[in-house]
């Protein structure tokens, strides 16, 4: 069949449907794919050949079958290779292994020096991937494919521009690079765009075209979605924050978690926190923005002024992106999303007054401090369903 025209856009059409699918029938594929009987179990077959479709027992053997010829039933093979994704942040790797339909086979997560070079940095993401698979007892010849994301702006091919201190180019010291012997399908993203990849497909964005995802941990930043379309931009710096340091009340493009931590090391400095305080006593280094808004949400005082200002900072910021993108919903995401809630409730009582457009709904996202790395696993999917054909027959996927 692969040497007939037209053979593998069959073959594209049922292996798409198959990854979407659970169990299925030909009857089940036909309708969804457009193609004649003969002509999708053709397909079928030579999936099954390639090792990417595996047969299941028919519907007589699993006490389905009702009446006439039982029909053969079919299943992706998602055992035939794994995918990872990787949120390398400039002080944390996490990897989360999958299999491929983006099942979770296993996590890890490192903490990694923010200064270091190019040659540290690529090698703490092969140990944070190898740890990875030995967690599992797999080797990366069982990978298929491997998503990056790092806090830089990426272009389409994997590269990111100059900085003015260096920081995007430390970020992504050529990784796409040093990723591809990894996996046959290797890709490299903006993290902002991944968690927007991440609550398009498993958070609160899962039934809207338009949003924006603004990541708000050490930096600010975002990922933005119109029409159903990432946007990317020529280097990739579509939704880059550097603009929010211009905008009155904000000035900086520090996200919520280390602006609010700042802001309370200052309040310390200055005696406008006491030194009895629970939050005083606190090593420097050790204080974060989730303490400061467990405390606010408590009563407490001093750290209910800080929350006050985070949502000030919140609305501002939001109206501006409701200005610019026009989002039917804006997610506050990243691992201070987990406390951000009554800080968000604030910020929507005055973020109308902040735009003349309708104002976004503002939301905090569910996925946690994993959202970066839950949205390279889908990315990661997508890439293999979108090029794993590409890869046969030359490598195979047979059990």
């Amino acid at each position: 069949m692969a040497g007939r025209p037209g053979a593998r856009a069959s073959l594209d059409a049922i292996l798409r449907y198959a990854w979407g699918a659970g169990a299925f029938t030909s009857n089940d594929a036909m309708p969804a794919v457009g193609l004649t009987r003969s002509t999708t179990f053709e397909a079928i077959d030579a999936l099954i050949g390639l090792g990417l479709i595996r047969e299941l027992p028919n519907a007589y053997a699993v006490g389905e079958h009702r009446m006439g010829r039982p029909a053969r039933r079919f299943e992706l093979r998602a055992d035939a290779g794994m995918v990872v994704g990787m949120d390398a942040g400039r002080a944390h790797v996490t990897t989360i292994l999958a299999d491929l339909r983006g099942e979770r086979l296993a996590t890890t997560s490192f903490e990694i020096d923010p200064e270091a070079g190019g040659d540290e940095r690529r090698g703490d993401l092969t140990a944070a991937l190898d740890a990875t698979l030995r967690a599992v007892g797999a080797s990366r010849s069982d990978l298929l494919s491997v998503c990056v994301g790092v806090p830089a702006p990426v272009d389409a091919e994997g590269r990111s521009p100059a900085h003015r201190d260096g920081f995007w180019p430390r970020s992504n010291p050529d990784l796409l690079a040093h990723i591809t012997p990894w996996a046959p399908i290797a890709r490299l993203e903006n993290d902002a765009s991944l968690a927007a990849l991440a609550e398009g497909t498993a958070g609160a964005a899962q039934h809207t075209q338009n949003y924006v995802v603004l990541l708000s941990g050490i930096r600010f930043g975002m990922g933005v979605v119109i029409d159903g379309h990432l946007l990317r931009g020529r280097h990739g710096g579509a939704g880059e924050t550097m603009s929010f340091s211009q905008i009155n009340d904000v000035g900086r493009p520090e996200g919520l978690g280390q602006t609010i931590a700042h802001w309370t090391r200052e309040a310390i400095a200055s005696g406008a926190i006491p030194a009895d305080h629970p939050l005083a006593r606190m090593a420097p280094a050790q204080l974060s923005a989730q303490h400061v808004l467990q405390l606010a949400h408590e009563g407490d005082a001093a750290a209910g002024a800080i929350a006050a200002r985070a949502s000030a900072m919140l609305s501002r910021v939001t109206g501006v992106i409701g200005s610019f993108y026009d989002p039917e919903i804006v997610i506050v995401s990243g691992a201070v999303s987990a406390g951000i809630h009554d800080v968000i409730a604030e910020a929507r009582k005055t973020l109308p007054g902040e735009l003349d457009l309708p104002a976004p709904d503002l939301v905090a996202s569910t996925l946690g401090a994993e959202v970066v790395a839950i949205g390279a696993v889908s990315a990661a999917v997508e890439a293999a369903r979108d090029g794993v054909l590409a890869l046969t027959p030359e490598r195979s996927f047979a059990p």
